[in-house]
C-alpha cells in the first residue's frame, strides 16, 4: 500500500511493526517480521533515510518509529510535487515534439501506434487518463488486451470514472464472455448489446479517442485521436450505437427485484429474459447459464403464461412495459 511513496514490501512490514510497538531493539523486530537481522536493519537504515524512524537517543540499539501522519504526509507531499513536475516536464515534450514534427497538423489530430505492446500500454493510459468517462465499443474478437487482462477498468471505476460500453453479441456466447459482463456490471458500468459493432473504439472523456487497426500481417496498430472534427465523429458513431443497443442485466447487476409475492419472475428468469432479449438462442442461454435446455425453454413459457402473451415478441414488450427489464 505504501509502494506508491517508495517503500518496498519490506521496508513497508518493518515501518507498520515499528509502530506498532512503538520502539524495538533490531532482533526483537526481526524476531517479529521473521527476518534475519541484518536485514532487517538495512530496512530501518532505509526508513531512517526517508525520515520514518531513528534510532533512540536514550538507549543504544533501539529504533523508533516517525509519527505516521507527520512522516508519511510530509513524503506525499513531496511525491505530489513530484508528480506536478512530472506532468510538467510531459507537457513541454509534447510541445516540443509538435513543433518538430514535419507535419504538425496531422500530428496533433493523430498518432500511430505500432506493436501489441505499444498499442496495450496505450490503451491502459487511456484509460487512467479518464477523470470522468470511458465509452467503448467492444467486438468478440480482442487482439492484444481481453476483457479479463483489463485489470485497469477495476482500478479506474473504483475512482468513480463512468464506463459505458457497447458489446457485440458474440462476446456474450464466449466461454468467458458472460464472467466479463457480470464483473463489469458488478462494478456499476453501463452495458449494452448489439448484432455487431461497426468498429473497436475507446473514448476518454470526449477528448480522446482510440480505434485498433488491422496491420500488415500479425502487426498490431492503433490510430489515437487527439480533439477535433474526427473526434467528434467517432463520439457521436458511439452515442449512435449505444441509442440502438439493448441493455444487458444479469445477475447483482442492475435486475429488478422479484416480486414478494411471488407473482413476478425469479432472478433466473430475469437473466433468461435478459440474454434473450440480447437475442442469443436457447441454447447459448442454457449454455451461459449452465441450465439445462428444457429448463430455459420451461421457463420461458412460463414468463410467457404469467405475462398472458402467446409470442416471444409479446413477451419483450410486455418485461418492458411491467419494468421487468429496462430500455
Amino acid at each position: 500500500m505504501l509502494g506508491a511513496i517508495g517503500l518496498d514490501e519490506r521496508q513497508e512490514s518493518a515501518y507498520r511493526a515499528l509502530v506498532a510497538v512503538g520502539a524495538a531493539e533490531v532482533s526483537d523486530l526481526a524476531h517479529r517480521l521473521e527476518l534475519p537481522e541484518r536485514d532487517t536493519e538495512h530496512a530501518l537504515r532505509r526508513l531512517e533515510r526517508r525520515g520514518l524512524a531513528a534510532q533512540s537517543s536514550a538507549r543504544t540499539g533501539r529504533w523508533v518509529a516517525a509519527p505516521p501522519g507527520v512522516a508519511l504526509g510530509a513524503l506525499l507531499t513531496q511525491q505530489r510535487h513530484e508528480l506536478e513536475q512530472a506532468e510538467l516536464a510531459a507537457a513541454l515534450l509534447s510541445e516540443e515534439y509538435r513543433a518538430e514534427a514535419p507535419e504538425t497538423a496531422v500530428h496533433d489530430l493523430v498518432e500511430v501506434v505500432t506493436g501489441a505492446s505499444a498499442v496495450a500500454h496505450r490503451f491502459v493510459q487511456l484509460q487512467l487518463g479518464a477523470v470522468e468517462e470511458v465509452c467503448a465499443l467492444v467486438t468478440g474478437r480482442p487482439q492484444v488486451v481481453s476483457g479479463t487482462e483489463n485489470d485497469t477498468e477495476a482500478l479506474v471505476t473504483a475512482r468513480g470514472v463512468e464506463y459505458r460500453v457497447v458489446i457485440e453479441r458474440e462476446v456474450l456466447e464466449l466461454p468467458s464472455g458472460i464472467v466479463e459482463v457480470t464483473a463489469a456490471l458488478g462494478r456499476d458500468e453501463r452495458v449494452r448489446v448489439v448484432d455487431r459493432v461497426p468498429t473497436k473504439l475507446v473514448v476518454a472523456d470526449r477528448s480522446l479517442a482510440m480505434v485498433p487497426l488491422k496491420g500488415r500481417g500479425a502487426e498490431h496498430v492503433a490510430l489515437v485521436v487527439h480533439a477535433s472534427g474526427l473526434l467528434e465523429s467517432l463520439t457521436g458513431l458511439f452515442e449512435a450505437v449505444w441509442r440502438e443497443a439493448v441493455p444487458v442485466r444479469l445477475g447483482g447487476g442492475g435486475l429488478p427485484c422479484p416480486a414478494e409475492d411471488g407473482t413476478g419472475p425469479d432472478a433466473t428468469d430475469l437473466e433468461i429474459l435478459s440474454l434473450l432479449l440480447a437475442g442469443m438462442t436457447d441454447t447459448s442461454v442454457a449454455k451461459q447459464l449452465d441450465l439445462g435446455l428444457r429448463t430455459v425453454q420451461r421457463r420461458v413459457k412460463g414468463l410467457m403464461e404469467r405475462a398472458g402473451v402467446a409470442t416471444r415478441l409479446q413477451l419483450g414488450w410486455h418485461a418492458y412495459e411491467r419494468g421487468w427489464v429496462t430500455r
